[in-house]
């Protein structure tokens, strides 16, 4: 039997201002590839499949084509709600879609009902159990699962041995090896700048050994692809989401299971439709140098390191890389210039202009040319020739 662990979906999301729905079709379609050709069993999703908890009418027809498309290529499909989902929309007709091979685990109430899957052709022989955590907000669930204080650690722990406890009920009468999707921060993973309303530096972390005992552990919430311990495993999202993951092979984990449990786990690949380049020096030196001809078909972001702010930069950088979508100013060796405080230098200016001057060098990082001082100037004039015709 063959499972594919994917999570972060993040359906609807934009890329600093850019839509990716075709980004995200384009996904979908090597996905439902895969699965046809390598015999995918079942898909499993670790949640965070949208990336608003209201998405819009064709993000929601998106994942109704995958998932039509994913059960006609011959497998089923699991899946949990993560924090960006809203779980009473995502688990909406659940009990309908589970007849077509779609098993939903967005509510509390299910983490310990798990989807079965025989291993054996024998009807006492193996299964396998899969079962599915939703993201959990501590506040609101601390308390249906009957634990105090309310944390992350304690309503995880708390929902695994629940799960723990169905294994051992069901494992009475047959062997059971069990699959949990959990969307969650596992401490030991690396995060990075998209998962947003991530509580990072030990806050808001579960530890591994909540895991322990479980055949594989699929996580979500996380976006880099990462291997936690031999069985658990954040797949990480399909496409990047922001520049911190420009080094992240997006991919997922394909994992073998048979009569005896958990026999193989592989990395799978993606390809990107677009590549991202995060690039940095001065502005001529990026405008001419050949070895940033990759780029110019990348979405870039780009730190300029020039002594003062080059004017028109983004127009200029644009004609090379004409989807740069973020810029930054860092200019190298300019640390004794900034000593002193803004506030310090506006004290020390003897006239308007040099006010007005000061002004646009400290909002724009570099100092005011002769022409700008000339318009600068006549505007000040203007300005009192009309207070004196009052």
């Amino acid at each position: 039997m063959r499972l594919l662990h994917t999570s972060d979906w993040h359906l609807g999301r934009s890329f600093h201002g850019v839509g990716m729905l075709d980004a995200q079709q384009d996904f979908i379609d090597q996905l439902v590839e895969f699965v046809s050709a390598e015999k995918v069993d079942v898909v499993l999703i670790a949640g965070d499949v949208y990336d608003r908890a209201l998405p819009g009418v064709d993000v929601v027809r998106l994942l109704d084509d995958a998932l039509v498309r994913l059960t006609d290529a011959g497998a089923q499909v699991v899946l949990t709600s993560g924090n960006h989902d809203s779980a009473i929309r995502l688990g909406f007709a659940s009990r309908l879609l589970e007849r077509g091979g779609v098993h939903l685990r967005t509510r509390l109430a299910e983490l310990d009902v798990p989807v079965l899957f025989p291993l054996d052709p024998a009807e006492d022989g193996p299964v396998l159990a899969i079962y599915g955590i939703p993201w959990l907000e501590p506040r609101l669930v601390a308390e249906h699962l009957g634990v105090e204080p309310a944390s992350h650690f304690e309503v995880t722990r708390a929902a695994t041995a629940k799960i723990r406890s169905d294994v051992v009920t069901r494992a009475s009468g047959r062997t059971v090896h069990s699959v949990v999707l959990a969307h969650t921060f596992a401490s030991g993973g690396i995060s990075s700048d998209s998962e947003r309303d991530l509580s990072i530096g030990g806050v808001g972390a579960v530890p591994l050994d909540l895991f322990d005992g479980f055949g594989y552990t699929a996580l979500g919430h996380l976006h880099g692809r990462q291997t936690l311990s031999p069985t658990v495993r954040y797949s990480g999202s399909p496409l990047a989401y922001s520049f911190s993951e420009a080094k992240h092979r997006k991919g997922g984990w394909l994992v073998e299971a048979d009569a005896t449990g958990i026999t193989d786990v592989r990395e799978v690949q993606w390809d990107a439709p677009r590549a991202l380049a995060v690039l940095r020096g001065t502005l001529d030196h990026l405008l001419t140098a050949e070895e940033h001809a990759w780029a110019e078909a990348a979405y870039c972001q780009i730190t300029l390191t020039d002594s003062q702010r080059p004017a028109q930069a983004m127009d200029k950088l644009r004609a090379r890389f004409p989807d740069t979508l973020v810029l930054g100013f860092e200019p190298e060796g300019a640390a004794a210039a900034t000593t002193t405080s803004y506030s310090s230098r506006l004290a020390a200016a003897d006239d308007d202009l040099s006010i007005c001057c000061g002004f646009l060098e400290h909002v724009r990082g570099r100092s005011t040319d002769d022409a700008e001082a000339a318009v600068l100037g006549e505007a000040l004039e203007a300005v009192r020739l009309g207070e004196m015709s009052r």
